[in-house]
């Protein structure tokens, strides 16, 4: 979900950086200051999907086989169709960008530009658009194993209207749309084991048969040791109604080992508390989290654990479009967990990793669209360098 913006810039506090790398950030996750162009993580296009190919394995770009993704991300993947002229409604937009999307494989594909092993569990439509998004995550080096493809439904779309800040509203094409269809028997359950991190939304959870399937991935994942992450990403015109939605949210809240939630989730689900107050977030905050993540838009993240608390400030950036900026965030953070879920056990360098994703979130707004501006590792600490310096 997107970061939610208020103002046309992010504020940042430049961080105190040592002369070393961070400790968190070491071995092949290691963020070095000094970005290098010869870093080698763009990878070349992959093998194109076709007809005859969709349910064959992902590849590297050397034509092996990947080894096991360290984040496996399940649900939604469509195309948001993006105004390219903001302040106007839907009806008044003279054209629109066609923009892949949709939470979960957007996390995925922001965690595989910065460098770091994803896969995509979904199901979109036996369409042109399904094979272009197929195509677009072995682009992106996602491995797309468990993708699944239904004849009979489309690929979901969804029409976004940005106002002058960058802010959104959607309209959304899912009657029902494939992602909506996934069954249970459709899981690839080898793939969701063999992960550090399960990451999902809360549009998987509004109807069956994709419930059900929800619910058996993060059990399988959960029963497995693996990391769950949670981002209830709310999008309430999907829900029957707000109830429902608030409900349905918080039926998986206590299985989630990380949460992020936005101001406004926080509000929703509190029923009009202050989001801003420390002791209503605490209320959110179940005996099993590790770590608890409330974006703050332009503000940057606060941040929870059992032990510890604090806040870490954003990127300052002039906004475009908010789409995917929270998912870009969670793209930066996860990365990081992957590689060391001990960063939840250290504050400091949890604050550094958390610097690194808010710096992420910053740059996804500079564009429109969500997978097209995710941002890459060396982007990210160029703007970081730019901030220090």
């Amino acid at each position: 979900m997107a970061l939610q913006a208020t103002t046309s810039t992010f504020s940042f506090s430049a961080p105190t950086f040592r002369s070393t790398p961070p400790h968190a950030l070491t071995s092949k996750c290691r963020l070095s200051i000094k970005a290098s162009s010869s870093s080698g993580l763009s990878s070349p296009p992959l093998l194109s999907l076709s007809r005859s190919n969709l349910k064959g394995r992902a590849f590297a770009s050397d034509g092996s086989t990947q080894e096991s993704p360290s984040v496996v991300c399940f649900g939604e993947m469509l195309i948001d169709f993006v105004p390219t002229t903001s302040g106007l409604s839907l009806a008044q937009a003279p054209a629109f960008k066609k923009a892949p999307g949709g939470a979960p494989a957007n996390v995925a594909v922001g965690i595989a530009r910065l460098g770091g092993s994803s896969a995509f569990i979904g199901k979109v439509g036996e369409d042109e658009f399904g094979y272009m998004l197929a195509n677009i995550l072995k682009d992106n080096n996602v491995n797309n194993e468990g993708m699944r493809f239904d004849p009979g439904a489309r690929t979901a779309l969804a029409f976004v209207t940005l106002t002058n800040e960058g802010e959104r509203e959607f309209m959304f094409y899912r009657n029902p749309s494939a992602d909506m269809l996934l069954e249970e028997s459709e899981l690839d359950l080898d793939l969701i084991k063999k992960a550090k991190i399960f990451h999902y939304g809360s549009i998987s959870l509004i109807t069956e048969p994709c419930k059900s399937a929800h619910i058996a991935a993060a059990k399988a994942a959960k029963e497995a040791g693996v990391i769950l992450s949670y981002d209830p990403n709310l999008r309430l015109p999907l829900w029957p109604s707000a109830d429902n939605a608030r409900d349905e949210i918080l039926s998986v809240w206590d299985t989630a080992d990380i949460i992020k939630i936005s101001e406004e989730e926080i509000e929703f689900l509190t029923k009009g508390e202050d989001p801003y107050d420390d002791s209503v977030v605490r209320k959110l905050f179940h005996p099993k989290l590790k770590l608890l993540l409330v974006t703050e838009g332009p503000e940057g993240c606060r941040y929870y654990t059992k032990d510890f608390s604090g806040r870490v400030h954003g990127l300052k950036v002039e906004v475009v479009d908010t789409t995917g900026a929270g998912d870009a965030f969670v793209a930066g953070i996860l990365s990081q967990l992957a590689c060391d879920l001990s960063l939840l056990q250290d504050e400091e360098r949890l604050r550094e990793a958390l610097m690194f994703a808010n710096a992420c979130g910053a740059l996804t707004v500079k564009e429109r669209g969500a997978i097209p501006a995710l941002p890459t590792k060396e982007a990210v600490l160029e703007a970081l360098l730019k901030a220090v310096v």
